[in-house]
């Protein structure tokens, strides 16, 4: 047999990785990986997390447990909210992001500029949006919307 590719001297076959399968250095290092698939240092295979976390962490740096957070990201609280409604206090202004973030994990009762209002739990801030569970009534649901739809908060 013929050699295609020439190989440093002395080798015999690839110079690393897997009999038959010239990878990059960092790039299939663990059987049954395909070449591209690199990991980071200390993930086992399949995980697709970044370095330091463990499982059931997000997976984006900086995602994770909030001090204080009694419920894991992204799971549903596990009792119903309050049952009063809050009195609304009027904004004129839109909801800032640094301000509903403080209510992160907690009941939060939401009134919106079309009139409709309810409870939600937030699980989730961003520039413009902010994401978590609302109250239908009898369960939780996923429910996200822009922060300049939101007239009032009121988090408890």
């Amino acid at each position: 047999m013929t050699n295609q590719f020439p190989f440093p001297q002395g080798q015999q076959g690839p110079p690393f990785g897997m009999p038959g399968m010239p990878q990059f250095p960092g790039q299939g290092q663990f059987p049954g990986q395909f070449p591209g698939q690199g990991q980071f240092p200390g993930q086992f295979p399949g995980q697709g997390q970044f370095p330091g976390q463990f499982p059931g962490q997000g997976q984006f740096p900086g995602q994770g447990q909030f001090p204080g957070q009694q419920n894991p990201e992204g799971n549903a609280p596990t009792s119903p909210p309050p049952s009063f409604v809050p009195q609304q206090s009027v904004s004129a202004f839109a909801v800032d992001p640094g301000a509903i973030r403080g209510c992160l994990f907690r009941n939060t009762f939401i009134w919106l500029r079309n009139g409709n209002s309810f409870w939600f739990f937030p699980t989730f801030v961003g520039r413009q949006s902010v994401a978590g569970f609302r109250w239908t009534g009898r369960r939780w649901t996923y429910y996200g919307t822009d922060l300049n739809r939101i007239s009032s908060f009121q988090c408890f």
